[in-house]
C-alpha cells in the first residue's frame, strides 16, 4: 500500500498494526528489487508463498490485466476458461516477438521480465554447475532435439556451401532426426570399443573432415550425457580439430549440466579448443515439465543470433516453470541438489555391483560415464526375448528409465541403418541393462529398484528350464550279494560316455531276497533300503 492507502487504512484499524504489516511489505519488495537488479540466483531458495506474490506482481503488469484494458487485436491473451488462466498465473501473451525470442513485447511488460529474467538466472545455474565462462543463454520452449535442429539451421547463414554433420553415433532417435530435420546429411561416426566403454573415433572424425573437405561441413555434434557403456565424446579433441580445421562445435548436453564432469570437459574443450553451441534441457537438468532446452555458448553474438532465428512468439510456460524452480532452490539448494546427485550415483552402483555378484553378473566398467552404469546380462541366455522380458517385468513392477539392451537389433531411421541399436556400436559383446542416478534420485529409489531387480533376475533364473539331463544310470549288476556294494555305471544304459542319453523303457523288478529274480512278482514287499539290502534286475 502506498502512504495514501495506509492513512485509509488507519480509520478501519490501529496504526501500529497496519505499520508491522506495512514493514513486511516493504521486505518482500526489498528481495524482489535485489532479485532485480543483481539478475542472479538468490543465496536461499523463496518460498511459495514469497514466488506466487512475485509472478502476480509480474501479470498484473501485462495488458490482458489491466482493469481498463481495451483489446481490439487479434492476440490479446483471451483465456477462455479460469482454470487455465490460474494455471499460467493470468500470463497468457507469451514471450519473445515474431523477429527474436528474447525482444520484450509492449502489451506484455511482466511476461518479458520473466522472459530475461529466466535466461540470467539459467545462466547463473550454468556457471555455477561449472560452465564457468559461458556468456549468453536462453530458454527455449522446445525440447532439446528441435532445439538442436534450430541451432544447425542458424549455422547455416553462416556456412551456406555446408551439407554434412559431423555426429560420433548416440542410439538416441531425436539426435540423428535433428540433423535430418534441419535439411542436412549426418556422417556417423562409429565409436571405438575400449575394455567396456565406448569412446569418440577421434581418427575417424579426421578422415571424414579430409574427406568431405571442412568448407562442407557445417559442424561437429558431439555428446556428453548419455546411456552406458557410451561415454562423454572426447570432446577436448574435437574441440581442437574443429578449431584446427574452422568448423563449429555444437554440442548435445541433454542432461549434462548436472554431471560435474560433463560441465568441466565442455569447458576444458572451450578453453583449448572450440565450442560454439551448448543444448541442454530443462526438465532433465532442472526438474521441470518436459517441454524446454537451454541454449547456452561463449560467444553472446552467436547465442543472440539462435534466438533471433526463432521464427514468432513463444510459450511462456517453459520460462515461468524454470523461474519458480529456480527461485525455489536458491543457489545453495541447487548446489546441494548437485551434491546430492553425485553421492546418490555412488550409492547406486555399490548396490548394483553388490546384486551383480550375487547374480553372477559384473558393471561395465565406463569411467567416462558419470550418470548411467550397465550391468551385464550375460547369464540370462542369448535370446531376444529373454533378455527383453527383463524389462518388461521391471516396469509392471513400478521400475521405469531401466534399458535393456540384447545384441541383434537393427534400425533404420531416415534411410540410414544402425546395427546393434540401443548399444551405440554395431557389434557390442554384451548383452546389458542400464540405470542411471540422474537428479532428484533418492535412496527410496534405489533401494527399491535393486529390490525388485534382484526378484526379477532370480524369477528368470528359476523360470528358465533346466539343461536336459541323462536318463539315471542304473546300479552295476555285478552278481553281488544283498550285502555288497554296487557300483554306479558312468552313462545310461546302451550309451558311452559323452554320448547324448537315448530313452529306453526300463523295468526294474524288485527280489525280497536281495538275489536277481526273473520277473515274477513276489509275495513280499522289499526291503526299505533298497540300495544296500535288494539287487536290482534290467529287462
Amino acid at each position: 500500500m502506498d502512504a495514501e492507502a495506509l492513512d485509509a487504512a488507519a480509520k478501519l484499524v490501529p496504526r501500529a498494526f497496519l505499520t508491522t504489516a506495512n514493514d513486511a511489505q516493504d521486505s518482500r519488495a526489498k528481495v524482489f528489487r535485489i532479485l532485480l537488479e543483481q539478475r542472479k540466483l538468490p543465496a536461499d531458495g523463496w518460498s511459495e508463498q514469497l514466488i506466487e506474490s512475485f509472478l502476480g506482481e509480474l501479470s498484473l503488469m501485462d495488458s490482458n490485466n489491466f482493469p481498463s484494458n481495451c483489446g481490439v487485436g487479434e492476440r490479446e491473451a483471451r483465456l477462455a476458461s479460469g482454470l487455465v488462466s490460474r494455471r499460467h498465473f493470468h500470463l497468457g501473451h507469451g514471450i519473445g516477438r515474431s523477429g527474436d525470442l528474447t525482444e520484450p513485447q509492449p502489451k506484455a511488460a511482466g511476461s518479458s521480465v520473466i522472459n530475461r529474467l529466466t535466461n540470467d538466472l539459467a545462466l547463473d545455474a550454468l556457471r555455477a554447475a561449472g560452465l564457468r565462462t559461458a556468456r549468453a543463454c536462453f530458454v527455449v520452449p522446445m525440447a532439446t532435439g528441435m532445439t538442436v535442429t534450430l541451432c544447425l539451421l542458424t549455422l547455416r547463414h553462416s556456412r551456406p556451401r555446408a551439407r554434412y554433420v559431423i555426429w560420433p553415433r548416440i542410439d538416441q532417435k531425436s539426435c540423428f532426426k535433428a540433423i535430418v530435420t534441419a535439411g542436412f546429411e549426418p556422417i556417423v561416426i562409429e565409436n571405438e570399443l575400449d575394455g567396456d566403454e565406448l569412446r569418440t573415433g577421434i581418427d575417424d572424425v579426421q578422415r571424414a573432415i579430409v574427406a568431405k573437405g571442412a568448407e562442407n561441413i557445417l559442424c561437429v555434434l558431439s555428446t556428453t550425457s548419455c546411456f552406458a557403456p557410451r561415454g562423454i565424446d572426447r570432446l577436448e579433441e574435437l574441440g581442437a580439430l574443429c578449431r584446427d580445421h574452422s568448423i563449429p562445435h555444437v554440442i548435445n548436453n541433454a542432461y549434462g549440466v548436472q554431471s560435474s564432469k560433463c560441465m568441466h570437459e565442455i569447458q576444458q574443450a572451450a578453453r583449448t579448443g572450440r565450442v560454439d553451441v551448448v543444448v541442454q534441457s530443462t526438465d532433465k537438468n532442472f526438474m521441470v515439465p518436459v517441454g524446454g532446452a537451454i541454449v547456452a555458448g561463449f560467444d553472446k553474438a552467436l547465442v543472440e543470433s539462435i534466438s533471433k532465428n526463432y521464427p514468432g512468439r513463444a510459450s511462456a510456460a517453459p520460462s515461468v516453470d524454470l523461474l519458480i524452480t529456480l527461485l525455489a532452490l536458491g543457489a545453495e539448494g541447487w548446489k546441494a541438489r548437485l551434491q546430492e546427485r553425485k553421492r546418490m550415483y555412488t550409492e547406486l552402483q555399490q548396490r548394483m555391483m553388490q546384486l551383480a555378484e550375487r547374480h553372477g553378473e559384473r558393471l561395465l566398467l565406463t569411467r567416462n560415464n558419470p550418470i548411467s552404469i550397465g550391468m551385464t546380462l550375460t547369464g540370462r541366455g542369448g535370446d531376444r526375448t529373454e533378455l527383453t522380458q527383463i524389462g518388461s517385468m521391471l516396469y509392471t513392477r513400478c521400475v521405469s528409465g531401466t534399458r535393456v539392451i540384447a545384441p541383434g537389433d537393427t534400425k533404420v531411421i531416415a534411410g540410414h541403418q544402425f546395427d546393434g541399436w540401443g548399444a551405440h556400436h554395431s557389434r557390442y559383446p554384451h548383452a546389458y541393462l542400464t540405470a542411471a542416478a540422474a537428479i532428484g534420485i533418492t535412496e527410496t529409489d534405489v533401494e527399491r529398484f535393486i529390490g525388485q531387480l534382484d526378484k526379477v533376475l532370480a524369477r528368470r533364473r528359476r523360470d528358465r528350464p533346466p539343461p536336459a539331463a541323462p536318463s539315471p544310470a542304473p546300479a552295476e549288476t555285478n552278481g553281488q550279494s544283498a550285502g555288497g556294494a554296487s557300483s554306479p555305471v558312468p552313462g545310461a544304459v546302451g550309451q558311452t560316455d559323452g554320448a547324448p542319453p537315448r530313452e529306453k523303457k526300463v523295468v526294474i523288478v524288485v527280489g525280497p531276497s536281495g538275489r536277481e529274480t526273473n520277473g515274477a512278482a513276489s509275495p513280499q514287499p522289499p526291503e526299505k533300503n533298497s540300495k544296500k539290502s535288494v539287487a536290482v534286475t534290467l529287462l
